[in-house]
């Protein structure tokens, strides 16, 4: 009982850190996820525990990933993620709208294949191979790996 405890307890700390980190105070982000400011500084102090649906809503005002809080409220089991939807998630130059578009693409392509793999994985050396057979310029640099220059051969 007392690691449920914990768990609403840090679910609600992990809140009102990225509501800190966003700059809201308790009243704005209880607005912007359309809940009440009570309900909202008793989840943030481990006293009630939301439904997935205010989870949602409270991700969504923060702008982060609903599954973040999910995991975090023990409603979804932490998976590992896709090195490229990780890539993408941690991108510090794109809005979160465009992160979730991006993930939204890839995803429908992965879905549309069928999650096949549909292309090789090529190493580093058959990377630069393709990309001298496409006309890159390939530079090298100190720590022995090649830098490929997108400005093709005049």
């Amino acid at each position: 009982m007392a690691e449920l405890e914990d768990r609403w307890s840090d679910l609600g700390a992990f809140i009102r850190d990225q509501r800190l980190s966003s700059r809201l105070s308790l009243r704005r982000l209880s607005d912007l996820a359309g809940i009440s400011n009570p309900y909202l500084s008793q989840i943030e102090r481990g006293l009630r525990k939301p439904s997935a649906e205010i989870l949602q809503h409270i991700a969504k005002a923060l702008r982060i990933q609903a599954e973040t809080l999910y995991v975090r409220a023990g409603i979804l089991e932490e998976r590992e993620a896709d090195d490229l939807v990780g890539a993408i998630l941690r991108q510090p130059y794109l809005t979160e709208e465009q992160k979730q578009a991006l993930i939204r693409v890839y995803e429908s392509f992965r879905h549309e294949n069928e999650d096949r793999v549909v292309a090789p994985v090529l190493d580093a050396a058959d990377l630069e191979a393709a990309a001298v057979a496409a006309g890159a310029k390939v530079v090298p640099v100190a720590s022995g790996g090649t830098i490929q220059s997108s400005t093709a051969p005049g």
